[in-house]
């Protein structure tokens, strides 16, 4: 460093899953370097190794509490694809709809809880929306939280009716769901899922689910924005400070992205400076030159160089972002398209979770109805002694992947590459940043603040969940 340039160290992050710090090289009031560190070595890869290839159903779910779902539905798609076994409909809906409950309800947490109290800070009193924000975003006692909260709760009764219990529920399996649904139970769902469209409608969106999921370019999005008072639904005062404060410049990540599929709604596929290609989940490695690991699945804490538990994930040795931006980009949407840009940004970060959160719930409503109770929920699904397979699903947080290999009747390699593992890789072996160290470049920084607000910003646009981060 120069004497010109200072040193930040950021951490521990609160309104994080997991441990988190951040090291800041700042130079000429701007973020010149940085570098990710995922302190908390978890290991998971080297727990699931000699186990019994069931196992994965009851201890992947652990690895984390937000995102159980999506680790079950990532062990159950590996251990299907070596049983060779496709789930009948009833199964696939069920699944569909267990997985979109918890990415649902992810995408309206991180809005409310995680990522809009920093604008509650004090740092922004005197900006024309402060008031505004501070009532209904502050950590505690903010409105927003008050009223939606409860929602959330009543929302993932879903989870109680279809997988028993959530977190960490065995309901998944690789035939199916060990749950049928009944007439009776189909019309409990859709009142469910209407109080939650409800409570959406009046207090986030202030408006019908429908026009925000139909939201279909950055002129559409802006004229929606205005067509109401910046107080008319927390989407809409989101819209308002970001126009404010140039969101949509504020942490320029990578310009590829990436998307294992979705739901049937949204492909696979990379998008690599606005040139779609397929996906192909071979061409996935694990650079581990920055990552205190010796090998793929083991730990080696003394190791020169390294600064990071997380290992540094490359699709042919470039970076990609991953999450709802990534999704419904690849996916050839026209407002993600317009919003990616360039690189993704923390205005097209935020944007889209909420968008696909409107969508999401407008899907559910049909798949409940096409839920045929008669037919089967789940197939056998016996395993064979030796195989590999491989489980990709989309988390809220982007592309998870589980990679399974099992010879004679045992797990004998396990990897596991999360979302925030994408998003919050070190530096590979060439120096290449990953997408959250490459956002932060030329992030503003004030003179002597040890705590730049636009940093958090930037951070919480990726939503870290670390614990599933670091095995």
């Amino acid at each position: 460093m120069t004497e010109q340039t200072r040193r930040l160290i950021l951490g521990p992050f609160n309104r994080v899953e997991g441990d988190l710090e951040v090291t800041l090289d700042v130079e000429d009031g701007a973020v010149r370097q940085a570098r990710v560190t995922a302190p908390l070595y978890r290991g998971f890869e080297q727990i699931l190794a000699g186990r019994a290839p069931e196992d994965a159903l009851v201890i992947a779910p652990r690895i984390c509490g937000i995102c159980s779902v999506s680790q079950s539905t990532a062990a159950a798609r590996a251990l299907a694809a070596i049983a060779g076994v496709e789930m009948p409909a009833n199964g696939r809906l069920v699944a569909d709809l267990v997985l979109a409950t918890e990415n649902a309800a992810d995408h309206l947490t991180h809005f409310m809880l995680f990522f809009m109290p920093d604008f509650a800070r004090a740092c922004y009193a005197g900006r024309p929306w402060f008031e505004i924000a501070r009532k209904r975003f502050a950590a505690q006692d903010g409105g927003c939280a008050r009223a939606l909260l409860p929602a959330r709760a009543r929302f993932l009764h879903i989870m109680g009716l279809l997988a028993g219990k959530w977190p960490h529920s065995l309901a998944l399996q690789p035939g199916g769901v060990t749950k049928g649904v009944d007439s009776g139970e189909r019309i409990r769902l859709l009142s469910i899922l209407t109080e939650f469209r409800e409570a959406l409608e009046t207090h986030l969106y202030a408006d019908r689910l429908e026009n925000v999921a139909s939201l279909g370019s950055s002129d559409a999005l802006w004229a929606w924005a205005e067509a109401g008072p910046m107080d008319h639904g927390d989407f809409r005062l989101f819209l308002t400070i970001a126009r404010d404060l140039a969101l949509a410049n504020l942490g320029r990540g990578p310009t590829t992205f990436l998307s294992h599929g979705s739901f049937g709604l949204w492909p696979a596929g990379i998008l690599e400076s606005g040139r779609a290609r397929p996906f192909d989940p071979t061409t996935v490695t694990e650079d581990l030159s920055h990552a205190w690991m010796a090998g793929p699945t083991l730990p080696d804490a003394d190791k020169d160089g390294a600064y990071t538990w997380c290992k540094a994930p490359r699709l042919s040795g470039a970076t990609a972002e991953v999450g709802a931006l990534a999704r419904q980009a690849v996916a050839g949407d026209p407002l993600a398209l317009e919003l990616a840009a360039g690189g993704g940004s923390v205005l097209g970060r935020v944007v889209m979770r909420l968008v696909e959160l409107a969508r999401l719930v407008v899907a559910m409503e049909g798949w409940i109805k096409a839920i045929h109770p008669a037919e089967p929920f789940c197939v056998e699904s016996p395993l064979p002694l030796r195989g590999d397979g491989i489980g990709l699903v989309e988390a809220a947080r982007g592309a998870l992947g589980h990679w399974l290999t099992i010879q004679a009747g045992k797990i004998t390699d396990y990897r596991i590459i999360a979302p925030t593992t994408w998003n919050f890789s070190p530096r590979d072996v060439m120096g290449r940043p990953g997408p959250l160290e490459a956002a932060l470049a030329n992030t503003p920084v004030a003179p002597g603040d040890a705590n730049p607000v636009a940093v958090q910003h930037v951070v919480r646009s990726f939503d870290p969940c670390m614990v599933c981060t670091v095995h």
